[in-house]
């Protein structure tokens, strides 16, 4: 399935891929549509070559519409495998999943894939910010849209997170543990659809932010730039913008 915002969405090598050949991918499978975030290792005799028939299903995330599906995966510092979850699409989050911790829905959620549970084939990290709440426990962050793109700075572990907007507001922010980023209460820094009760109690604002005005329409998140070719870029967030 290929479609608008389906497919392949995103890729990520184990840390030991150098040792054990296994890498991760995340895309959209049909009947039902879900997110399918797998295993995969190199053949035995050709390390440029995936072996098809070892695919390994981590986790299945069921979708309800066809677009907002996040995509990027991507291990952290911390060995842990980071994976954002859009809100399942539409607009306006009809489900209220932003806001909802008893849904990965609209989520950065964090997993272990080395150590799996006994009914699952992920861990949980024991510091996971929701463990033992009656929340979903996989969750790291909430209260995004669509984190499809985001990275590690190497210096300072920051978890950036390019998170796309609905009409007006695109939004960039620094993802840190149990954090609410607001949304569908608000995009960026502004309430999402006046009069509806927009409390911003507890929420983390973003970093940055730009409006659509000028014809952008989906942020898309890059990296924190450590190169030594510009020094005037060094220690700067780079990202674009789909349109």
């Amino acid at each position: 399935v290929f479609e608008g915002e389906r497919g392949l969405l995103g890729m990520a090598f184990h840390p030991e891929y150098e040792n054990n050949g296994y890498f991760f991918v995340n895309y959209t499978a049909p009947g039902p549509l879900r997110t399918v975030v797998s295993r995969f290792q190199i053949t035995s005799n050709n390390p440029d070559e995936a072996d098809e028939e070892s695919e390994f299903v981590i986790i299945e995330i069921n979708q309800p519409f066809e677009n907002h599906n996040g995509g990027q995966i991507v291990f952290g510092p911390d060995g842990n495998l980071y994976i954002g979850m859009g809100d399942g699409g539409a607009g306006g989050d009809p489900y209220g999943h932003g806001q909802n911790l008893y849904t990965i829905h609209g989520s950065m959620i964090r997993i272990d894939v080395d150590n799996p549970g006994e009914e699952l084939n992920y861990g949980i990290p024991d510091d996971n910010p929701f463990v033992e709440t009656g929340y979903r426990a996989e969750i790291y962050a909430y209260g995004l849209r669509n984190p499809w793109r985001f990275s590690f700075d190497p210096v300072t572990n920051w978890l950036w997170v390019a998170d796309v907007g609905q009409y007006e507001w695109e939004e960039i922010d620094i993802v840190e543990s149990g954090l609410n980023y607001g949304w569908n209460t608000m995009e960026g820094a502004h309430c999402y659809d006046p009069p509806v009760d927009c409390d911003q109690t507890g929420l983390e604002p973003p970093v940055w932010e730009y409006n659509q005005d000028a014809g952008d329409c989906s942020v898309t998140g890059g990296f924190v730039y450590r190169g030594d070719r510009i020094p005037a870029l060094y220690g700067r967030y780079i990202y674009g913008d789909y349109c």
